[in-house]
């Protein structure tokens, strides 16, 4: 093996650099004293956190793991540090363990930071044989899932913002039907409808590019350049000088809007580790994303009596009030706060060899495309439980979009309700997702009580999240049955009004445990799993509410709403597979077979851990709260 040399440069000024973890790169201060060897040791605690005495693996050799204790002692005598590597890293063995992805397996390069990977710094010498390979020690404050609480909630906070924006936005125009023919006399119904549908079709888009970029470049950055999107144009909307522009703006804002759906549930993953603790913050998120489109067209409904424009420049103000925050929020994805570590190590100490493990990922276009890109969609192909959980959720989306279309035949047609009296008809099923979410809180509680009675089915990933989804579908298939045979001119309004609610249970019920599902069983890669399921129901939610009016003249009101409720009677038998046949299909996933390969060798350390092998004052840096509930 061969010896090698690193010659760290320091100003004697630097020792007392303390980073705030939850305000941008841009803004984060740095404060100075006097250098004393004394003052070092304890400015350098952080990077004790750091390091990890684990060797990272490779290819088939070892890369070297540089201890802080090396790198204090050899500051602190300002001398050159001759240090044995374990080995080094060929550029070949990179390469081809990079490759694995193109075969559908995670990388080898993901085993070692905990996620997918971005681009390099521009001063990292990736020709240098010889790397110091860094990584969190467990119970790093920096990593997202040590934060303290008030820095979780703010992020947790400032992301629920973002979805209700994007999800209210999605359902303005429903509202403002009749002014915007007015405005630019289009009397055509089905071109009508594409100011909400064109809208779903920008979600269509979106998440294939937000989900996986987020997972490359980090979550804070996606965020407000899509969010910066959505904002702009939902600007442009209320000033479209024709239809044409009209639809092209709100397709753009469609895209925009899409980021905060397919990466939030990634965030929620990013902070909360506890399954409980996370199950909730996906609780919450969900709850933004139904309703959101409950409160458009009431808003809608009543404002655009004014002026058809103000229906977007409600969208607009919102969007702007809430894009601020965004400056602010913390980077969740660990191996992207590794790599600005990684950034902020190799500048203070002039050692071009540190490095983080996603700065070892290809960042050529022909990567981004072939695999970045596309793992959505190779997860929508080839994984089952992303597969039908899509094809359930994508049903229920579009039937909660097609009501935007049905629900004007009803109480327009039969009724004589107005837009905004229409509008408020809405409500009942936002007062079922409330009832949905105090189920959820009494599961959950249940839940907790038979893992402390360490009861066996607790310990099922099944049990944990599909029984909701299995009481989720009758209820679904009772609101539609409700809605339908009681439409009538004989039946006080109130009554089809009121079928609103178990729509509402069985909606959030569903939409809570099966993507709740999905996060517990991808984990990292849950952005691209939720932008997996983002893309289907969205396109679900476009196309199908173009078949509502044919159907419902059709076969009538009654008849068109039983065959959705037989549709949805099938689809009841999905989460019961899962509880039957979800064990084998993770273990024959590979995604999953990764995850656990991760889960081993994480446990593998902490062996190493308790038997010493790392010193003590190092380990005792961080602090374990993997497992504490904290939301």
């Amino acid at each position: 093996m061969r010896d090698s040399k690193v010659k760290p440069r320091v100003s004697r000024q630097i020792a007392g650099l303390r980073w705030i973890n939850f305000l941008p790169q841009s803004t984060i201060p740095v404060f100075y004293f006097t250098f004393d060897y004394r003052s070092l040791r304890l400015s350098m605690s952080d990077l004790e956190k750091t390091y990890s005495r684990e060797q990272q693996r490779l290819g088939h050799e070892l890369e070297e793991v540089m201890t802080p204790h090396m790198l204090v002692r050899d500051m602190t005598r300002g001398q050159e540090s001759v240090r044995p590597t374990h080995s080094r890293v060929n550029e070949h063995d990179v390469d081809a363990q990079l490759a694995l992805e193109k075969e559908d397996e995670p990388r080898e390069e993901e085993r070692a930071s905990g996620g997918p990977t971005s681009e390099a710094s521009d001063s990292l010498d990736l020709s240098n044989p010889a790397r110091t390979i860094i990584r969190f020690e467990d119970g790093d404050p920096a990593h997202p899932s040590n934060w303290r609480q008030i820095y979780k909630l703010y992020a947790l906070l400032v992301a629920i913002m973002t979805v209700m924006n994007s999800t209210i936005s999605s359902s303005l125009a429903a509202g403002a039907t009749i002014q915007i023919s007015d405005r630019f006399n289009e009397k055509n119904e089905y071109r009508l409808i594409l100011p909400t549908s064109i809208y779903l079709v920008g979600y269509t888009v979106g998440p294939l590019l937000w989900g996986p970029l987020s997972e490359a470049f980090g979550r804070k950055w996606t965020m407000i350049w899509a969010f910066a999107l959505f904002t702009i144009f939902s600007i442009a909307s209320s000033t479209s000088p024709n239809f044409a522009a009209l639809i092209v703006f709100r397709w753009i804002v469609g895209i925009g809007g899409s980021c905060p759906i397919a990466v939030v549930g990634g965030i929620c993953a990013d902070c909360y580790h506890n399954a409980r603790s996370r199950g909730r913050a996906m609780a919450y998120f969900m709850a933004a994303t139904t309703f959101g489109p409950i409160l458009g067209p009431p808003i809608s409904g009543y404002i655009a009596t004014v002026n058809w424009s103000w229906t977007f420049w409600i969208g607009a103000i919102i969007a702007g009030a809430t894009w601020p925050l965004l400056i602010f929020f913390p980077e969740t994805y660990a191996p992207v706060i590794l790599k600005y570590r990684a950034r902020r190590l190799r500048k203070e100490t002039g050692d071009d060899s540190i490095i983080a493990p996603i700065e070892l990922e290809k960042t050529d276009f022909g990567h981004i495309v072939t695999v970045v890109l596309t793992r959505p969609l190779r997860m929508m192909a080839f994984e089952p439980l992303v597969t039908f959980t899509c094809l359930y959720l994508s049903y229920a989306y579009a039937i909660f979009y097609i009501f935007f279309q049905s629900y004007p035949i009803i109480f327009d047609g039969i009724y004589g309700f107005s837009p905004g009296e229409r509008g408020l008809t809405f409500l009942p099923i936002g007062i079922g997702a409330i009832i949905s979410a105090c189920i959820y809180l009494t599961w959950d509680n249940i839940l907790a009580r038979a893992q402390r009675l360490s009861k066996p089915w607790s310990r099922s990933e099944e049990m944990r999240r599909l029984p909701l989804a299995c009481i989720a579908g009758p209820f679904f298939v009772l609101s539609l049955f409700w809605a339908g045979w009681t439409a009538k001119r004989s039946v006080h309004w109130i009554v089809p009004t009121l079928a609103g609610i178990p729509f509402g249970i069985g909606y959030l019920c569903l939409f809570m445990a099966l993507l709740n599902y999905l996060v517990d069983a991808y984990e990292i890669f849950a952005a691209s799993a939720s932008a997996a399921a983002s893309v289907s129901r969205s396109s679900f939610g476009a196309i199908l509410p173009f078949a509502a009016r044919p159907m419902y003249r059709t076969l009538g009101v009654p008849w068109a709403c039983s065959l959705l409720g037989f549709f949805s009677l099938a689809m009841c038998a999905i989460p019961f597979a899962f509880l039957k046949w979800g064990p084998l299909m993770r273990r024959k996933s590979k995604f999953c077979q990764y995850l656990a390969q991760k889960k081993k060798e994480e446990a593998e350390a902490r062996e190493r851990e308790a038997d010493g092998r790392i010193p003590e004052d190092v380990v005792a840096a961080g602090r374990r709260v993997d497992d504490k509930e904290e939301c």
